[in-house]
């Protein structure tokens, strides 16, 4: 199928042909048509399967028509909900490049940075609005913003929205919304509250779904190194010996540890920075641009700030970190592989991640290939729960003692200033 075959405008068309696309993906050619039929949709799709031009398409077509008839101040007619600022931005650049010949509006609005130019262009009107919650709900307290004239509404990443709680906050902005709108709702993977939400949001939905969250590219070859927690720094500065790996999307598991691993590839001459939500939005668009640009070798990031991260021809993607939730590892592998190119994933594993191991090999079906010519094999077990108890406690205790200590201190230097002062 083309997309000459969707019954899509010209302007539409002309666009696309400018970005050499000429036909969709499983989900534009599933989804586009209903949302052309104003049926509400309810999408079951990963990032990187093209639904943000699935959603994006129809809804310019519509305010496209819209627009021929009714000519006066714009207002806020469709408005898409993204749970971060990289994939806010993403989306915001897809609208402008499928209405480049419409004359359509639109502005993107998250948190992070002054909201004047923000506000500047909600001023000046726009048509779509893409959004972060958080920034939302500030500038619509402000009287910035009004959704009574929304008439379409797009939920996107349902599921991170969930892992970031967000769920409130969404809840608070479906209440201001109009009771009549045409509704989508896209999310990777489906659990309990995720279908709940969806279903206060939409009406009498038609599903789509597109490469479940158990399915890995098989252009994708996938790799494990299992070592000891201590010999994880060494092993990775082994693994980046590899000059082939010009390009390397690092996943950690949390904040502080994209941080210090980034440092210590610093410290090792490998160029790297890490990308993670206390990192400011000028911090985390120049990390990604120095990234794209080879500037960087190595992007270091945690899985939410990663998000919306879309980078042509990445090949390689390393698992620093085990992910305890089996999906998560089949979309941080999924950022490699893309339209058809081979992807290489690496995952180093410890000895408290060999369960998760198991788990993820259960989900996609298949064993990961062990590599054997390991210069840090894993000779440590797993800590018993028992041992595991004690070794909180213990953390505790030496939490408690630092605290102290530090408090103590500072009581010191205190005291000695109050008797300088005195003297």
């Amino acid at each position: 199928m083309q997309f000459e075959d969707l019954d899509l405008i010209e302007p539409i068309l002309k666009a696309l042909d400018d970005q050499n696309y000429t036909e969709p993906t499983p989900i534009q050619e599933k989804a586009i048509p209903l949302v052309l039929n104003r049926k509400d949709v309810l999408g079951c799709a990963q990032t990187g399967t093209g639904k943000t031009a699935a959603f994006a398409i129809p809804i310019i077509q519509h305010l496209y028509y819209n627009q021929q008839h009714k000519q006066h101040h714009r207002k806020i007619k469709a408005l898409v909900i993204t749970p971060t600022r990289e994939l806010a931005i993403q989306i915001g650049d897809s609208f402008s490049t499928y209405s480049k010949y419409t004359q359509l509006r639109n502005t993107v609005i998250f948190g992070g940075v002054k909201q004047g130019a923000q506000v500047n262009a909600l001023r000046n009107g726009v048509d779509v609005l893409v959004a972060t919650p958080g920034r939302l709900l500030d500038l619509m307290d402000q009287g910035y913003i009004r959704l009574n004239d929304i008439e379409y509404f797009v939920l996107d990443e349902a599921d991170r929205m969930l892992d970031m709680g967000f769920i409130h906050d969404i809840r608070k902005i479906i209440d201001k919304l109009p009771h009549k709108r045409q509704s989508l709702f896209f999310s990777a993977t489906m659990p309990g509250k995720i279908v709940e939400l969806s279903r206060k949001i939409l009406n009498n939905p038609k599903k789509v779904e597109v490469t479940p969250a158990s399915s890995t590219a098989e252009t994708i070859q996938q790799y494990i190194y299992f070592t000891n927690r201590e010999d994880k720094k060494n092993l990775l500065k082994h693994i980046l010996e590899d000059q082939k790996m010009k390009q390397v999307l690092l996943f950690s598991k949390t904040k502080h540890g994209a941080d210090k691993i980034a440092r210590n590839l610093v410290k090792q001459k490998i160029k790297a920075a890490a990308i993670h939500g206390d990192k400011g939005q000028n911090q985390r668009q120049k990390a990604l641009a120095q990234f794209k640009a080879g500037e960087v070798r190595v992007l270091v990031a945690t899985d939410i700030a990663a998000r919306g991260i879309d980078i042509d021809k990445l090949q390689y993607v390393i698992n620093y970190d085990i992910p305890n939730i089996s999906e998560t590892y089949v979309h941080r592998i999924g950022r490699s592989g893309r339209a058809g190119e081979n992807g290489v994933a690496i995952s180093i594993s410890e000895p408290e991640e060999n369960s998760f191991v198991k788990d993820i090999e259960k989900l996609i079906n298949q064993k990961i290939s062990v590599v054997k010519d390991n210069p840090y094999p894993q000779t440590d077990k797993p800590m018993t729960d028992s041992e595991k108890k004690e070794w909180e406690k213990e953390k505790q205790k030496r939490k408690k003692e630092f605290f102290a200590n530090r408090n103590l201190q500072g009581g010191k230097a205190k005291s000695r200033n109050h008797s300088r002062s005195r003297r």
